[in-house]
């Protein structure tokens, strides 16, 4: 993920730091938990750098749990996209267990707990195959964004502030 966000920031240069923060947040993988590192490498206040990850974030939910099953479906009728479709639905099942045996809470940990192949895109992907409905799954998901943010904020800034005390 690293190298994904370097390589991203890098592209990014020369955008105002808010918009870089907002598009990196925005990328699956990478999401809220890159966008605060990111937002700490460039010297953002916390606050600031909390409200462009969250929106940035945020923003792919609701298409991703409205739109993803039509569109998968649709996919899966063309040769050229079913083996992939199938695969992600494939992987992204796997991962599933927790979430269909707790539903709500097992979806906010699942996005709040910041480790590879989780987060927002994942676990609305999941909730949509699922079919968690919407008025479950969105708040579902926005509230482990929340724990993901607080997790995230001691990673990104409060561990580093701590250090420069220390040294």
């Amino acid at each position: 993920m690293e190298s994904l966000l370097n390589t991203l920031m890098a592209w990014l240069q020369g955008l105002p730091p808010s918009l870089i923060v907002f598009l990196v947040s925005m990328v699956p993988l990478i999401e809220l938990r890159g966008g605060l590192i990111a937002a700490a490498l460039l010297r953002m206040p916390v606050w600031e750098g909390v409200l462009w990850c969250l929106l940035g974030n945020m923003i792919p939910v609701p298409l991703i749990l409205l739109f993803i099953t039509p569109l998968f479906n649709w996919m899966k009728t063309t040769k050229l996209f079913r083996p992939m479709v199938e695969k992600m639905e494939q992987r992204s099942l796997g991962k599933s267990e927790k979430i269909q045996k707790y539903e709500f809470w097992g979806l906010v940990l699942f996005v709040g707990i910041p480790l590879p192949g989780t987060g927002a895109w994942t676990g609305s992907l999941i909730a949509a195959l699922l079919g968690i409905r919407f008025r479950k799954a969105l708040p579902a998901v926005y509230l482990g964004l929340l724990v993901a943010t607080a997790i995230m904020c001691v990673i990104s800034y409060l561990i580093p502030y701590l250090i420069s005390l220390a040294g």
